[in-house]
């Protein structure tokens, strides 16, 4: 459970390394982006291979959830700073 995100980042790269060849993208450059961004990355590879519809959906998802977490932690900062 602990290496589900590496996990995540591993097929995501992978998948891009195989699928970026299809589209003349640069399978290793996209691979890197998989692993170290993951959702976001996969978001905007579609966005780039003209799969607008599901890229747009999953990096808003995505960049949405990243933010209501940034807030989350903020928040839970504060309160535990007024304690």
């Amino acid at each position: 459970m602990e290496y589900s995100g590496l996990l995540i980042g591993i097929i995501i790269a992978i998948y891009l390394a195989i699928d970026a060849p299809k589209y003349n993208k640069r399978p290793v450059l996209w691979a890197i982006f998989g692993f170290l961004f993951g959702p976001i990355a996969l978001g905007i590879y579609f966005i780039q291979t003209n799969r607008k519809v599901i890229g747009w959906i999953l990096t808003i998802f995505v960049g949405t959830g990243y933010v209501l977490f940034m807030i989350l932690v903020v928040l839970a900062a504060l309160f535990v700073g007024f304690l």
